[in-house]
């Protein structure tokens, strides 16, 4: 009988010959598989606690804070019939990320969480003509000036057109309608 040190031995049962410590790297790997499946079962009970977390949530008492609402019915005063305005709506409902030849996921990301405050579309396809951003003083924080100027980026890439307006009390409404006039023209 051949010692565990030598590298071949011969099986008593198939007349074979293999290599003697084949036992102990069986055993090995029989462990690591048993290890691995421990650890991805174990992870993914912690993300289902995660995930089936009870959350609370109450309705908003505003959809709109009051320089937003009052905004809102200046559009909707200036624009009349003739369009329909969105408020509150996020990038990703109203461009398009899946465009050929770039990552996908990657474009998505860039605009996801992202919002403007107000869009007009027109009522026959409800096609996107006009966003407008309402900037208020937290537009003066450099991480939100940031965040501006990616918009305007988006936007300028996208060919919709993104008009701002200084949030400075009451709105002025032979402003708001000759620079939204202009900008549907």
């Amino acid at each position: 009988m051949l010692k565990r040190r030598n590298v071949l031995a011969l099986d008593k049962y198939t007349g074979n010959w293999y290599a003697a410590s084949m036992k102990s790297l069986t055993v090995l790997l029989l462990v690591i598989v048993a290890v691995g499946a421990v650890r991805l079962i174990t992870k993914n009970i912690k993300r289902s606690d995660k995930s089936s977390a009870i959350y609370r949530y109450g309705r908003k008492d505003f959809f709109m804070n009051q320089a937003e609402h009052e905004f809102f019915d200046v559009l909707i005063e200036v624009v009349g019939n003739g369009y329909y305005v969105f408020p509150q709506v996020h990038l990703s409902t109203i461009l398009e990320h899946r465009i050929k030849g770039q990552d996908w996921r990657a474009a998505f990301r860039r605009i996801n969480g992202k919002s403007v405050d107000f869009v007009i579309c027109d009522k026959a396809y409800i096609k996107p003509l006009l966003a407008i951003e309402l900037d208020g003083r937290s537009h003066d924080i450099e991480a939100i000036r940031q965040r501006d100027a990616d918009v305007e980026h988006i936007f300028e890439r996208a060919d919709l057109r993104l008009l701002r307006f200084a949030n400075h009390g009451s709105p002025d409404r032979e402003e708001v309608k000759q620079r939204i006039s202009e900008a549907l023209s």
